[in-house]
């Protein structure tokens, strides 16, 4: 790949994460210029193999993202959920809460992946596949931390009734903003715990990276 060849695919990439990023506002043609450091022209030729590939669609000077970007998805979801599960699994078993990875997706928290604890007579049941607003409950909130601040967050009666948790971002992985996190119907010890989910997502961001 010549120089040349590389920086156009790098502008694309940019292009398409600028495209994501915007969330449910479709982007207009001037904010993704703006936003990727480039003129309207080169946006448009930018745009011309992702729409090709359906990884985004126009609506006149709008653009939005494309069905394409859902296969990608399906494609990658059973391979990150693969990878998560060795990692979920020692960390609800080694405190007997359920565990989880969480994905954002706009403003929304779908979960991805769940282990449940084996010797429990009683715990969390938290299925593949639910959403709830980034806001609330401890996996959303891990997203908003910052590097050098606080490691974990907590949440208690969020996003079910009765229930506590803790979570952890998972760092370092371009384009992806998870956290791992378990869920008790019992009150955590957070001292203990959030260390915990801590270790269990930077070994999930270590995999991934490998």
């Amino acid at each position: 790949m010549t120089r040349e060849s590389s920086l156009t695919l790098d502008r694309g990439l940019a292009l398409l994460q600028a495209v994501a990023d915007a969330g449910g506002e479709a982007a207009t043609i001037s904010e993704l210029a703006t936003t990727i450091g480039t003129s309207r022209a080169a946006v448009y030729r930018l745009l011309v193999p992702l729409a090709d590939r359906g990884l985004v669609w126009r609506d006149g000077s709008k653009v939005r993202l494309g069905a394409g970007v859902l296969r990608l998805a399906g494609q990658m979801l059973p391979q990150l959920r693969q990878a998560a599960q060795p990692v979920l699994r020692e960390l609800a078993e080694s405190g007997g809460t359920t565990a989880h990875l969480s994905v954002a997706e706009g403003d929304q928290l779908q979960v991805i992946a769940v282990a449940e604890p084996s010797w429990t007579a009683m715990h969390v049941a938290y299925r593949i596949g639910s959403r709830h607003p980034v806001s609330r409950g401890a996996a959303g909130k891990a997203l908003t931390l910052r590097a050098r601040g606080k490691r974990w967050a907590t949440a208690t009666g969020e996003p079910q009734s009765g229930t506590f948790g803790v979570a952890a971002p998972v760092r370092g992985v371009l384009g992806l903003r998870a956290s791992v996190g378990v869920v008790s119907f019992e009150p955590l010890d957070n001292s203990t715990v959030g260390p915990r989910v801590v270790e269990a997502a930077a070994a999930l961001a270590a995999v991934l990276r490998d």
